[in-house]
């Protein structure tokens, strides 16, 4: 991996903005290893997609995102919308507040252990989602590698993205969630996943790649990165002190028996609502529904 022209892709602000105080030390321990790069810093939302599909288009064939999970989706878009996405490979080096990439591809969450694996000859294929949503009367479409949705969990990341951004953590995570609690009403659905349409009110619907998303919540132990099927968890018409209860055990992901909670394998899935009804992908807030989930297997290359 050391020979490939490598390019580091580092947002500064991630991690309540302690990305920037770590990165000369990151610098220091990617040289060490033997990694020759160049880098870049980001400089606001949107810019590492720009920055990753330039240098993939450019004849990098190894992009490292150092920053959190929204950093590494920005990096994957830039990848897959490039003319050499099936030719250049994904490092992480987890900087973030939430690391739930990395948890669920097995890569270190401390920085200094996922540098030394940075060189490492190990890739795993994994599948990526597309979805495709509404954002200021335009229909756009996103790529994410862990898990995207609409409903409760995207109102806490609105709420989240509120809070300052020098707590570090599951704080604003967990903040937002609080915040949104008291005023979230759940919301009628229709969801059509492969095909089985269905009508009702829910919570939320999460569409994973990955297991694991708010910051270390396990709300789908069984989903694979490189299985070709998303996992569908449709939480349904649950009350705020029945969330409350189940909360401590979404983070040990034995929620699954919960009669509300169901999950479902698919390959496309789409949420149609009558009300405004939030989306999210990876962390990052998107815009609204009706939105559409698909598959793409096998579509990114990363060094676990």
């Amino acid at each position: 991996m050391s020979k490939l022209r490598t390019k580091v892709i580092v947002n500064p602000v991630a991690g309540a903005y302690s990305t920037r105080r770590k990165w000369p030390l990151i610098s220091k321990l990617l040289k060490r290893i033997g990694l020759s790069f160049d880098f870049e810093y980001t400089e606001g939302v949107g810019h590492a997609i720009e920055l990753a599909r330039t240098a993939a288009s450019d004849g990098y064939r190894y992009l490292v995102a150092v920053g959190g999970d929204g950093t590494v989706n920005e990096v994957a878009n830039g990848i897959l919308y490039s003319t050499h996405a099936t030719k250049t490979v994904l490092g992480v080096v987890s900087t973030g507040t939430g690391s739930d990439f990395a948890r669920s591809a097995g890569i270190p969450r401390d920085y200094a252990t996922a540098c030394s694996a940075l060189t490492s000859s190990r890739r795993l294929s994994i599948d990526v989602g597309v979805i495709e949503y509404q954002s200021e009367g335009q229909t756009l479409q996103r790529f994410f590698v862990n898990a995207a949705g609409a409903g409760f969990d995207a109102a806490v990341v609105k709420e989240t993205e509120r809070f300052p951004k020098f707590f570090g953590g599951t704080i604003p995570y967990v903040a937002g969630l609080v915040r949104t609690l008291f005023s979230y009403k759940n919301k009628p659905v229709v969801l059509n996943v492969e095909g089985e349409v269905e009508s009702c009110r829910v919570l939320s619907v999460v569409v994973a790649n990955g297991g694991y998303l708010g910051g270390g919540m396990h709300i789908v132990p069984g989903a694979e990165l490189g299985d070709s099927l998303l996992d569908v968890a449709i939480i349904g018409d649950m009350g705020k002190f029945e969330l409350l209860k189940e909360l401590p055990k979404v983070y040990k992901g034995t929620h699954v028996n919960h009669p509300k909670f169901k999950m479902k394998k698919a390959t496309h899935i789409t949420v149609e609502s009558p009300e405004p009804m939030l989306v999210y992908a990876d962390g990052e807030l998107l815009g609204e529904c009706p939105a559409s989930f698909w598959l793409m297997p096998a579509a990114l290359s990363i060094v676990v």
